[in-house]
């Protein structure tokens, strides 16, 4: 019996008769054969340089990658076989990209340089953007949109677009009359009425939509704005209760304040967080302001105001509560419990006056 087939029987029989234990081998067997080049049924100190070069850190240092053989190779032949690189794989599933982090944490010094640990670095917000699974959730919504719009502009051949009596806008827009047809409360994010409407709505959700999916996932911002859509028309059914509703502008505002959000949770590894929040703040102040002029001002006006404010309050709140948070320190576990009680506590605050005060609303 040579040596491979004495390490296979070493293994537990257990381990070998599971599919997922059979699945996972077969795929790291495939990783494996890749990257032995020469075929020899052995991975070296090349052939494990080149692996980790492919996760974008070409520069890493040959000791590291030699520190990193000699830890996993049990026999000491300067090489790793497939159950070696197996069971190197199992225990640290992370490696290769923990590896590279530490490296260019090492060549690239920090942009504060009185920092007392070097475990909390400008940017490290940034490097946890990911491409898999793909920020297609804002995309689907901005897709759905454009094609509500279009079916509208079809069947009343208003090109501008402008016509609520599209059988889209009549199913699915909010009706202050109709509120006993619940979806209402949240299919008006579909129905848009003017080209500019849905064109700045599209252009907000997709650029800050997906720039936070590339970092907290595509459920969590789904669920993010979904809670500023149903907080815009809940709001406005409570505060404004005769007004009609359309458009995504409640989930889009509850995008917005996520970032406020996202940047206070992770203010010590963002770059140049300062500069964020200031934008969004100055972002969220005049339009606040423009708002309560407009209101005063303009009898005629007919944008849901309210509607953009409890989407922002929501977006704040749901994004504190669900986005990730990449360092967790004390005082920001109180704050995620008095986010998520306080958006609990509004919302079914919300729900029981809609049931114990129908005249309010009538």
């Amino acid at each position: 019996m040579d040596r491979r087939e004495q390490q296979v029987q070493q293994i537990p029989l257990q381990r070998l008769n599971t599919r997922e234990e059979n699945r996972r081998r077969a795929e790291l067997r495939l990783i494996f054969d890749k990257y032995d080049t020469n075929r020899n049924g052995y991975i070296c100190v090349g052939e494990l340089k080149h692996m980790i070069e492919e996760k974008k850190c070409p520069d890493i240092n040959q000791n590291v990658v030699k520190a990193l053989l000699k830890t996993s190779d049990e026999n000491n032949d300067d090489h790793l076989d497939f159950e070696e690189f197996y069971k190197l794989s199992i225990q640290h599933p992370y490696l290769f990209r923990d590896i590279c982090v530490k490296y260019c944490r090492l060549v690239v010094p920090n942009r504060n340089p009185n920092a007392v640990t070097g475990d909390e670095i400008d940017g490290e917000y940034e490097q946890n953007m990911k491409l898999w699974p793909p920020p297609l959730m804002m995309i689907v919504f901005s897709i759905m949109e454009i094609i509500f719009f279009v079916v509208d502009i079809f069947h009343t051949q208003d090109k501008n677009g402008t016509s609520t009596s599209g059988p889209m806008a009549t199913l699915f827009i909010y009706n202050p009359n109709q509120r006993e047809e619940v979806w209402r409360f949240l299919t008006y994010m579909f129905v848009h009425i003017g080209i500019m409407h849905l064109v700045m709505n599209l252009l907000i959700q997709i650029f800050l939509g997906i720039a936070l999916e590339l970092v907290h996932c595509w459920w969590r911002v789904a669920l993010v704005y979904l809670a500023g859509v149903i907080a815009g028309s809940m709001g406005t059914s409570i505060f404004t209760p005769r007004v009609f509703l359309a458009g995504a502008s409640g989930g889009v505002y509850a995008l917005i304040t996520a970032h406020i959000a996202t940047i206070i949770m992770n203010w010590k590894q963002m770059e140049f967080a300062i500069v964020q929040l200031f934008l969004f703040l100055i972002f969220c102040a005049t339009d606040l302001g423009v708002s309560i002029y407009n209101s005063i001002n303009d009898p005629l006006d007919k944008v849901g105001y309210v509607a953009h404010a409890s989407g922002a309050l929501a977006g704040f709140l749901v994004g504190i509560g669900v986005l990730r948070n990449l360092k967790v320190v004390p005082w920001e576990r109180k704050l995620w419990w008095c986010a998520v009680t306080v958006y609990f506590m509004l919302m079914v605050a919300g729900i029981m006056y809609h049931f114990l005060n129908p005249a309010h609303f009538y």
